[in-house]
């Protein structure tokens, strides 16, 4: 009587290969849900900021990443960094990948009219 159960066990199992695709399908399922909802959402925004803060010039109002806000007056180097004034006459060095946020675009301060001091 035992061994008559375990041989039509493995004649079920051997049948039963359709079922492991079927577990699967629900945690496909489960993993093209959180992509569409939380991954790619996620990687657009990350794209949108950085093309925002590539492209903040001079005379536009950003906030760092320490929440001080200011206005860019000079960007220098290779346009990796930029000099952020926080008020009358406090400028500081900063990092372009830094700035957490272009705030308003501003009219860009020509040439002429900048008298930056390093």
């Amino acid at each position: 009587m035992l061994i008559s159960t375990a041989w039509a066990q493995a004649d079920g199992a051997a049948g039963g290969g359709g079922d492991f695709f079927m577990s699967i399908v629900p945690l496909v399922a489960i993993f093209g849900i959180m992509y569409f909802l939380l991954i790619r959402p996620q990687q657009q925004k990350a794209k949108a900021h950085r093309e925002q803060v590539a492209s903040a010039r001079r005379g536009d109002r950003v906030v760092t990443g320490g929440g001080l806000i200011g206005t860019i007056v000079r960007v220098d180097g290779d346009n990796d960094e930029v000099i952020v004034e926080l008020a009358e006459g406090i400028r500081v060095h900063a990092v372009r990948s830094t700035l957490m946020d272009v705030r308003s675009k501003g009219e860009p301060v020509s040439a002429a009219n900048d008298d930056s001091k390093k």
